[in-house]
């Protein structure tokens, strides 16, 4: 039985992380010392190949204060911001602006008064980065992971934001359920443009192939939820990170197999997971 390999139109990185990953490989070229505060992506593969080039990460602040230190795609806090450019030489800001844009949307929702709702996950560190706005300018706020959680909230006016990856159906959830607690809701649609696309093509081409393949880092937030929209779709759907993770019952008597990855994923990891598929015999 011949297979067929349809690789979704959109997949891979997004124009904040090549523009992180760009901004790396020039700081390793011309600086001698390079660090990111934490992962610059959440693709373990890519920051080993960066870590190849001498851009190293880690969770704990280098000694060297002449290092030059990259602030990762999610954003930071503006306090750990200025923090950093009291104590490094060199910093380069590899934020994505799309995370910029929600960074500014809850600074202004705050000042207008606004008990602003971020939906995303507490943990993650873009949401951490976006409360750190929110706490310099003493705006309430709520973090949102379900649609139970609005239960607890009281406030009349509201503001409504969502980490830049979160899944846009659920998003819509949020607001409706809003609608019918706030007088006044401002909503501010922060989910990125390359996020739309790549749930688009999910809905697409997750219920016309056999066996659906989200290729991501298991730490990337945007994968996971490209993983849950394709499980929803399609019960054949699985997440991987590598090829490795491939076994071969996957894909007996299957004739059709979707690729999508995450906005994380390099390109090199989603051509060598299709050209491993389409080797077998």
């Amino acid at each position: 039985m011949s297979r067929k390999v349809i690789v979704a139109d959109n997949a891979g990185f997004c124009y904040g992380v090549k523009r992180a990953i760009t901004l790396a490989e020039r700081a390793s070229k011309s600086h001698k010392s390079v660090y990111t505060l934490g992962p610059i992506i959440h693709n373990p593969q890519e920051v080993n190949r960066l870590a190849s080039i001498g851009v190293k990460s880690s969770d704990i602040l280098p000694e060297d204060k002449n290092a030059t230190l990259i602030i990762r795609s999610h954003g930071i806090s503006p306090e750990d911001e200025l923090f950093l450019r009291n104590a490094f030489s060199n910093v380069i800001d590899a934020t994505c602006p799309y995370v910029k844009a929600v960074h500014e949307a809850v600074s202004t929702l705050a000042k207008e008064g606004y008990f602003v709702v971020i939906v995303g996950e507490k943990d993650h560190p873009e949401v951490k980065g976006t409360v750190g706005y929110l706490e310099q300018e003493g705006g309430e706020y709520a973090i949102i992971n379900s649609i139970e959680d609005l239960d607890n909230i009281e406030a009349s006016k509201i503001g409504v934001v969502a980490q830049t990856t979160q899944n846009e159906h659920f998003f819509e959830g949020v607001v409706l359920k809003l609608l019918r607690k706030a007088k006044d809701l401002r909503v501010i649609n922060t989910i990125c443009n390359a996020t739309n696309e790549r749930q688009s093509d999910i809905y697409r081409l997750a219920p016309n192939v056999d066996v659906m393949i989200i290729i991501g880092g298991k730490s990337s937030g945007n994968t996971r939820r490209l993983y849950e929209i394709s499980k929803s779709l399609n019960p054949h759907s699985y997440h991987i990170e590598t090829k490795e993770e491939i076994p071969l019952d996957w894909l007996e008597n299957v004739s059709s197999i979707g690729l999508s990855a995450g906005a994380s994923t390099p390109d090199w990891i989603i051509e060598d997971v299709k050209n491993f598929i389409e080797s077998l015999p």
